[in-house]
């Protein structure tokens, strides 16, 4: 089918090229032009602007938005309504937090749009491997633009989950999980780093992904690292975090789930991006005054 695709970023860009590679028609658009001309020479048709995008695209239109979260993806929407018309189909496909999608379901209802919000995992990768496509809407919105998923999903890799919001709310419980697995993986390394045995972490890496019960796709991307770069010397130990981690504690918090190991998870990416951490020196003032524990200084 034909579609277009707004945001021509990492993601964006390969679900491009997968969806062109699947049979669809993609009108490309981003702000930065040597990206639209990217995707034209994978076979996309290029577009100068939203409104020349909407142009473009024959009735009843689907557009899948792959912008960052929060302003940028609110106001491309925006833009949008003014061009789009009744039966016509925005999907997000981005970051989004699972109850904005749902007002802005409302947002597109009003001007009797269709708005599907598509949780979206898979990465760099996805464009070989598929993208898990965990999607929320209504079924008949959802049902027109089906051919779109599976396509970028590998077989058995996308579901239509629920109605508004259901999509990005799987996506951030996902997104939170992901966190606590990759906690897990960096603890256990660093305890065999710092152990009294000189391990080859790499060899570890590589053998625990055959009949071991902890692996994963996340210790084969681990195993790759290690064999670029044994000690991880080209990389700083400073952790991002991009709102699913925080969405998915407090929303642990709204429905009295206990979360600790995804609450732990978040705060020590916290912890990865303090050069001192003033919350130890309380500690270790402390420990010095009443147990007369050493202080290393400054």
């Amino acid at each position: 089918m034909q579609l277009a695709m707004i945001g021509l970023g990492r993601m964006g860009a390969n679900m491009t090229t997968r969806l062109i590679r699947g049979g669809h028609q993609v009108i490309a658009y981003d702000r930065d032009p040597g990206a639209v001309q990217r995707s034209v020479g994978d076979g996309a048709v290029g577009a100068t602007s939203l409104a020349d995008l909407g142009s473009k695209l024959s009735a009843p239109r689907a557009v899948w938005i792959m912008v960052p979260a929060g302003e940028p993806t609110d106001s491309t929407i925006t833009d949008l309504l003014g061009i789009l018309q009744p039966g016509d189909v925005i999907i997000d496909g981005g970051n989004s937090r699972w109850t904005d999608s749902k007002q802005r379901y409302l947002r597109c209802k009003d001007k009797r749009v269709s708005f599907v919000d598509a949780g979206t995992s898979g990465g760099v990768w996805g464009l070989a491997n598929g993208y898990c496509l965990m999607v929320g809407g209504d079924d008949d919105a959802v049902k027109r633009v089906e051919s779109i998923f599976v396509t970028l999903a590998p077989k058995d890799g996308y579901a239509h989950v629920g109605p508004s919001g259901a999509g990005h709310f799987s996506k951030m419980v996902h997104n939170g999980i992901e966190y606590g697995m990759l906690a897990a993986y960096g603890e256990g390394f660093e305890i065999l780093e710092k152990s009294e045995y000189d391990y080859d972490l790499h060899q570890l890496a590589s053998i625990w992904r055959f009949g071991s019960v902890v692996r994963s796709w996340l210790l084969e991307l681990l195993e790759l690292a290690l064999k670029e770069d044994p000690d991880l010397a080209k990389v700083k130990g400073w952790v991002a975090d991009s709102g699913e981690g925080r969405w998915t504690v407090q929303a642990a918090i709204d429905e009295d789930v206990p979360a600790p190991v995804i609450t732990a998870s978040l705060m020590s990416r916290f912890v990865s991006r303090q050069e001192e951490s003033f919350s130890a020196k309380i500690i270790a003032a402390l420990r010095n005054q009443f147990g007369g524990h050493a202080i290393k200084p400054e």
